[in-house]
């Protein structure tokens, strides 16, 4: 094994996982995210020897790809509910899990670009110019989504609140 192939194979030891869940939390179905993670790394080893940083080459692209899969015509005809996240967590019910699940589901109702600004900026903790280099749009662009995603999330996490207090109320 040549030099070249063992540290993209180190590469994607140390980077699998978390390009999956950046992936996933891009588009929202991980049948989807594991797709584009494996395409990416397709990609990506055709030209290991010419980029001169893997991660945020890496980075970009997944989130890119996860966006383009979700853009395709059989995306909305043939989107399944069945992966959807449950209401509650199943065996743990600590409130850390909980609140996860629900920010995951709201995440999931935003629109792709807001999504994706959203993850790059807290969960990758990118900053406004990488975040805008990774999505090829301008830096202004980034913080009209960062603004409009935060609300948007925030709105639809009260409406989970608010519904809770009803049903406890009741």
């Amino acid at each position: 094994m040549s030099d070249k192939e063992a540290e993209f194979r180190e590469f994607v030891n140390a980077r699998m996982e978390s390009l999956r869940g950046l992936a996933f939390l891009t588009c929202g179905d991980w049948q989807v995210a594991e797709d584009a993670v494996v395409g990416v790394l397709t990609k990506l080893y055709g030209r290991w020897s010419r980029v001169d940083n893997p991660d945020a080459y890496a980075r970009t692209m997944v989130v890119r790809a996860a966006i383009d899969e979700t853009r395709r015509p059989w995306w909305r005809r043939e989107q399944s509910h069945g992966d959807a996240m449950p209401d509650s967590p199943t065996d743990d019910g600590t409130h850390a899990i909980d609140q996860r699940i629900h920010i995951r589901q709201a995440l999931s109702r935003l629109p792709a670009r807001q999504r994706a600004v959203l993850v790059l900026r807290f969960l990758e903790e990118l900053s406004v110019q990488e975040t805008a280099a990774a999505l090829r749009c301008p830096e202004g662009t980034v913080k009209a989504y960062t603004s409009r995603g935060l609300e948007a999330l925030r709105e639809l996490l009260d409406e989970r609140r608010e519904g809770r207090r009803a049903i406890r109320n009741q």
